[in-house]
């Protein structure tokens, strides 16, 4: 299922070529992101200054000013707006520098710009979620002060079996260290599962995550074990890993079978002798870190593949923990669209609202493919659409300017579009613009507002490549 925004968030596109700002502009606007475009480095900052923006998403090879200063401009004036970087010339000393000038994520050309979406849209609602969490805490703050040691975090929420059960489990397993690997399909709350173990433990230090499907492969060492100055080219400073950070805490190693099987062999050796040492460093360090480990792949078919390390499951699995999708959760659908309505009635400071019988049912018997986040993210839409009403009605859930394509499961879901590269679209542009100008190269250019010397240079390309004749 495609990822999509439950209310409208605003992206900054800088990029020097038209037909990938366009083909960008069309595929986030289908998310629900309102898209601004700038074609170089000097335009987006003045843009900058005029609006806000939630995300700044940006090429580095640009005329007058590149994509790394830019993302340092982002980082000292703009310091709560993450950055990502696209480039075409991908390494790990590229990376290494990105990410210290400041971007939030890194993507080599070519990828799919489903991928990118996704991770447009990921990087947005952390962010959401983390002005949310800081609301809450100031809030929380003024109005009582906690007992000592106790802690406030995102209750696992559900009266079905299978949940009474798992918080029950819950209880028991969040006072040891034994690590505890969780399985369950996207979207079916593993983040909030393992947010509920850290709470109800008694660990002092913080709760720290990372998705290991979003790293950059030349970077997972470093963003899990850290690095010291000079270890590589690039490394201009010292960088802690997520162990040391979460160390006195929980680490919570999100879609960890996506880790490579050469560094799942260093990670199981951390977890054996409970030390890490950072790339470049003479030794290691010890670190007292409580693991979680989550994942939505078949892990059987990963190890029988060769993908994942059995040892390492049998040493992250000490409690494995199958979380059931939302359609096998029955009345708890209701339930949690409850608290969803509460808890987005109270961000927004809205009077209390309810949902309408024929949503409610509609909710009950949909088949939910994204589980609890599409819920979530379907009564948020439904909250702010409803903003002047006390009920939330089917229209303001399912609403024709939002979704990405015709309704399918009861008009709940869009259906996804077919993953295609950026460089496919690119070409489509291309060829589409040379007929309708009759195979004029200059005019095909001005359409797209790229230079005529590129369109030779990308047909060159294309009939090396057998698209066309």
């Amino acid at each position: 299922m495609s990822a999509s925004l439950a209310s409208p968030s605003r992206v900054l596109f800088v990029d020097d070529e038209l037909p990938l700002r366009t083909v960008v502009s069309r595929l986030l606007e289908r998310r629900g992101v309102e898209v601004t475009t700038a074609g170089d480095a000097v335009s987006a900052v003045e843009l900058m200054r005029d609006q806000p923006f939630d995300l700044v998403l940006t090429d580095f090879q640009m005329p007058e000013m590149d994509g790394f200063e830019l993302l340092a401009h982002v980082r000292e004036n703009y310091p709560d707006t993450p950055a990502i970087m696209m480039t075409g010339h991908a390494s790990v000393q590229h990376a290494v520098q990105a990410m210290a000038n400041g971007a939030v994520d890194y993507l080599p050309k070519p990828f799919a710009v489903d991928a990118l979406a996704e991770r447009v849209i990921g990087q947005i609602e952390a962010r959401r979620k983390a002005r949310v969490t800081s609301s809450a805490t100031q809030l929380s703050s003024r109005a009582r002060t906690p007992r000592s040691g106790s802690r406030t975090g995102p209750p696992f929420i559900g009266q079905h079996p299978s949940i009474t059960s798992l918080r029950e489990l819950t209880t028991r397993v969040a006072m040891s260290k034994a690590p505890v690997f969780i399985h369950g399909e996207s979207g079916t709350g593993k983040e909030v599962l393992s947010r509920t173990i850290h709470d109800a433990s008694q660990r002092s230090g913080p709760f720290v995550a990372i998705n290991c499907a979003n790293l950059p492969r030349e970077l997972v060492e470093s963003a899990l074990f850290g690095h010291k100055k000079g270890s590589f080219t690039g490394a201009s400073s010292d960088h802690t890993g997520v162990f040391e950070e979460a160390d006195g805490g929980t680490l919570l190693l999100d879609e960890v079978t996506e880790v490579a099987p050469a560094v799942q062999a260093k990670l199981l050796r951390v977890l054996q002798e409970g030390e890490v040492q950072a790339v470049g460093a003479k030794r290691p360090k010890k670190v007292d870190v409580r693991i979680v480990a989550t994942t939505n792949r078949d892990v059987a078919g990963a190890i029988e593949d060769g993908a994942f390390r059995d040892d390492l499951y049998h040493r992250l699995a000490v409690f494995p923990v199958s979380l059931p999708p939302l359609r096998e959760r029955g009345d708890d659908v209701r339930l949690l669209a409850e608290r969803f309505v509460e808890k987005y009635c109270d961000l927004y400071g809205y009077p209390p609202k309810t949902i309408a019988p024929t949503l409610m049912d509609r909710f009950a018997s949909a088949d939910w493919p994204g589980n609890v986040r599409q819920l979530e993210n379907m009564v948020h839409r439904g909250v702010v659409l409803s903003a002047e009403r006390d009920t939330i009605e089917p229209g303001d859930v399912h609403h024709a300017g939002l979704d990405d394509a015709a309704p399918i499961d009861g008009g709940l879901s869009p259906r996804p579009l077919a993953v295609t590269t950026l460089d496919e679209m690119e070409r489509h542009m291309i060829l589409q613009a040379l007929q309708e100008t009759d195979g004029n190269q200059i005019q095909a250019a001005e359409r797209l507002g790229i230079s005529d010397r590129t369109i030779r240079n990308k047909l060159k390309k294309y009939r090396e490549e057998g698209f066309v004749d």
